[in-house]
């Protein structure tokens, strides 16, 4: 059976047996990979998946039941029914109703309409341009090309029909460069179009890895730093959750009280902006229409991220944040396209800005080494010694800590250059490089 058909059984039965309504999302994956190694193919995986969640409202009370397989609707309603008549108390979790949706255009893209030999050939030969930037290049960690479809259908008895498919291409290469007995690495991706820009990609991240070469700690301190865009956007990702109003209203943010005041320099404003042309959606894992919030406006927090539920709490409209993790996973609060608007500087600017100091290229450890509830973090760093504005030595095998909060509130400069990490779940985060004052460093 289809999915029309299934919902369409799902429906008549639910509302047979009493339900106040019904609701199916269905999401289909296809992804594919394939990962090269000295020239032939190491890894290589094709999968295709696809599942239906089915939300009942009975007495009050929401009942859930997942299922692989588009049969046996009756079942499936009588195990949502059943999961309802389970819960102690009222789920205010609402369902969204008819609506319409705006027109988005997604046109065609050649990165989604290749061929698996075409992806093959794609990164075997953006191995070969690692290997050809410079004779320091040993060998490749590892070399991927990656490309996904997602497909979304959220359908209601209250008249809710949203349709939406979702197209990803993304390629990685971490070469490995040696100088004597010293070896190194880096990585460097492309998504989208991108993935095309094979040599580009392939000199980044050979530059990445031979600037690290050599490399050494520099003394325990507190430092001026320019914060690379890159890191600077795992980072955002990583205490996105403290925007949450799910998390605000559970008491797990420092910002749970902060609507309306300042919790970060004049400088940054922070957007959730699903209409961002690189990843525009038009509705959430809800079916709410699609809008861009704006949630830090020059530094002052106006808004939490919110899905129906969050926001029927909070007496707001929702900011259209419903997300699920998978077909079989419960609705929570997730970005869109969540990011730090850029400035006007260019890299080079901010890097004259900053004088004397550190470069931050990456952190590690955002997991281990961070909690999204007190906003603290201690992080492994590595970079470059700024002096007078130019790099002069490349810096490892240190620790950057502090606060998130005083980190945004020391912002001294933002650049012009917005990079988004790879999108996860249909979402994106980014960042442009930030100038910071005082960052605690922990050294030799």
């Amino acid at each position: 059976m289809d999915f029309i058909g299934f919902k369409k059984a799902l429906f008549e039965e639910a509302l047979a047996q009493g339900c106040e309504a019904a609701e199916a999302y269905y999401q289909r994956n296809e992804s594919f990979s394939v990962n090269v190694l000295e020239g032939d193919i190491d890894q290589y995986e094709v999968n295709a998946k696809g599942g239906l969640n089915l939300r009942v409202r009975l007495g009050g009370r929401n009942g859930y039941a997942f299922t692989q397989k588009l049969e046996e609707p009756e079942k499936l309603v009588a195990r949502a029914m059943d999961n309802a008549r389970s819960i102690e108390a009222e789920d205010d979790h609402p369902m969204q109703g008819k609506c319409e949706y705006p027109a988005l255009e997604k046109p065609e893209r050649r990165a989604y309409s290749l061929g698996e030999q075409e992806k093959i050939d794609l990164a075997l030969s953006l191995e070969r341009a690692a290997k050809a930037v410079d004779p320091r290049v040993a060998r490749t960690e590892f070399c991927t090309v990656e490309s996904g479809r997602r497909e979304i259908r959220i359908s209601n008895t209250l008249g809710l029909d949203a349709f939406d498919e979702e197209r990803t291409a993304v390629s990685v290469v971490m070469p490995i460069t040696k100088e004597g007995e010293d070896m190194r690495n880096a990585y460097a991706f492309r998504i989208g179009e991108g993935i095309f820009d094979v040599d580009g990609c392939a000199r980044e991240a050979v530059a990445d890895s031979l600037a690290l070469h050599g490399a050494s700690p520099v003394g325990a301190g507190t430092y001026r730093a320019l914060i690379r865009n890159s890191a600077m956007a795992a980072m955002l990702e990583a205490f996105s959750p403290m925007f949450s109003g799910d998390n605000a209203q559970k008491g797990l943010t420092l910002f749970k009280d902060k609507l309306g005041e300042r919790i970060a320099d004049e400088k940054i404003t922070i957007v959730d902006d699903p209409f961002h042309p690189d990843y525009a959606r038009a509705f959430d894992a809800e079916g709410v229409p699609s809008v861009t919030t704006t949630v830090v406006e020059n530094g002052v927090l106006r808004s939490f991220l919110h899905n129906l539920k969050t926001a029927g709490k909070a007496g707001v409209p929702s900011t259209s944040n419903g997300g699920r993790a998978g077909a079989d996973a419960s609705v929570s609060v997730m970005p869109s396209v969540f990011y730090i608007r850029p400035g006007q500087k260019s890299d080079d600017a901010l890097m004259r800005e900053l004088g004397n100091g550190l470069f931050i290229t990456e952190m590690d450890g955002m997991h281990a080494g961070l909690d999204p509830v007190s906003g603290e973090f201690s992080l492994i760093a590595k970079g470059m010694l700024v002096e007078n504005g130019k790099p002069v030595r490349p810096v490892d095998q240190i620790t950057v800590g502090g606060s998130f909060t005083k980190l945004l509130g020391g912002v001294l400069a933002v650049g012009g250059s917005l990079y988004f990490n790879p999108p996860r779940g249909g979402g994106a985060i980014g960042s442009p490089a930030i100038l910071v004052d005082g960052l605690v460093v922990s050294g030799r």
